[in-house]
């Protein structure tokens, strides 16, 4: 493997940050992006690689690429439509580590013939699919990098459900990042759920007042959930705060029990929480307490995408205590939700103690039980962001 490879191989989602100043399906984004300035400063806020449109149609030329190159050391990505060995040979010259194949525009003969190219080159590539026939082809060429970009390249739309299903189909043992339609970190984390070892994004860092204080925001973790909602304006109150979770219990002896999982914003998770097992909610994740006598609920769960595990919760028992609860979860390997009356007072300090990748806080933000409070939402919220 190549340093983009590698960069990309790394724990924890990574991304790829891109610079372009426009594109067919949103126009200009940021016309006068200067590459010697947003790359080291991409490298800066967290970038694991930095792409560069080198396309006119996107605003981007060969120039482009070699000023990145010339102001960082960061693995770059040539983006552009590539079909020939001189492509490749000029990406490579120009400082790229990594370029991308399409296979929309490349059959399996030309596809195979290129990675061997970029290979002889020291080049990695991203072999780039936009549906499952494209994506069983990629894979079916051995491409060790595949993409799954979530853009319909004829219509310009979004399918992000559809991105998500593709990229939980890629075998393990590839790197696989999800592309496209990324703008909150709550988008970013269903990437990272359904298996995506990176994320892709353009057009939400070059429309931002600050393109690495927007990656920066992307990549920041714990992600924040308010669970025990019942009321549509409570789940209103905890998205516009910048919650990235919104939880409901679906347990009738619960005192904040609600009837059906609530419509999210688009930039949010909804998660059904169960105890037992888990019903059918359409939520987009679920969360599964352990079952315990005389009690609501067992004291830790299992965070579930499609019935995988993909997170564990770590809870104090119902009702109950546990001095040790923090020390115990900092130990605790894999994605780790903490929980346990947790509040705007004690977030940052749980935070620091364990550095779990999400909190979660429920009854402590209410006013009564089911009913939240929205000034203690927003102070929590901003207490575990900042």
């Amino acid at each position: 493997m190549g340093r983009f490879d590698d960069a990309l191989a790394a724990p924890g989602l990574a991304a790829i940050a891109e610079i372009k100043r426009r594109s067919p399906s949103a126009g200009d984004l940021r016309p006068g992006a200067d590459p010697a300035l947003i790359a080291p400063a991409y490298a800066a806020a967290g970038a694991a690689v930095i792409s560069v449109l080198v396309d006119a149609r996107f605003g981007g030329t060969w120039d482009d690429l070699r000023a990145a190159r010339a102001a960082t050391d960061a693995p770059l990505l040539a983006k552009g439509f590539f079909s020939t060995e001189e492509h490749l040979r000029t990406a490579r010259e120009a400082g790229a580590d990594a370029a991308l194949l399409l296979l929309r525009d490349l059959d399996d003969a030309q596809a195979a013939h290129l990675l061997r190219v970029a290979s002889a080159l020291g080049l990695d590539t991203l072999v780039e699919a936009h549906d499952g026939e494209e994506l069983d082809r990629g894979i079916a060429l051995g491409a060790p990098v595949l993409g799954v970009n979530a853009r319909d390249l004829s219509t310009f739309a979004i399918d992000r459900r559809t991105q998500l299903e593709l990229v939980a189909r890629v075998p393990r043992d590839r790197i696989v990042i999800a592309e496209s339609g990324v703008h909150t970190r709550a988008q970013g984390a269903a990437a990272e759920l359904a298996g995506a070892d990176a994320i892709l994004v353009g057009s939400a860092l070059m429309r931002a007042a600050d393109p690495a204080a927007k990656l920066r925001e992307l990549l920041s973790r714990p992600l924040v959930k308010v669970c025990g909602l019942t009321r549509q304006e409570d789940v209103d109150a905890a998205a516009e705060a910048g919650a990235d979770m919104a939880g409901f219990v679906l347990v009738p002896e619960s005192p904040r029990a609600a009837h059906a999982v609530l419509e999210v914003p688009d930039g949010m998770l909804s998660v059904a929480v169960w105890v037992g097992e888990a019903g059918d909610a359409g939520a987009d994740l679920d969360q599964v307490h352990t079952v315990e006598a005389g009690k609501v609920r067992g004291r830790e769960a299992a965070l579930l995408r499609g019935g995988e595990q993909v997170a564990r919760v770590l809870d104090l028992p119902w009702e109950g205590t546990d001095p040790d609860h923090w020390a115990r979860a900092a130990e605790a390997e894999g994605r780790v939700v903490l929980a346990g009356r947790l509040d705007p007072a004690n977030v940052g300090e749980a935070i620091a103690a364990v550095q779990p990748w999400a909190v979660d806080a429920a009854s402590s933000l209410e006013s009564a039980p089911g009913i939240k409070d929205h000034a203690r939402v927003r102070r929590f919220v901003e207490a575990a962001r900042r």
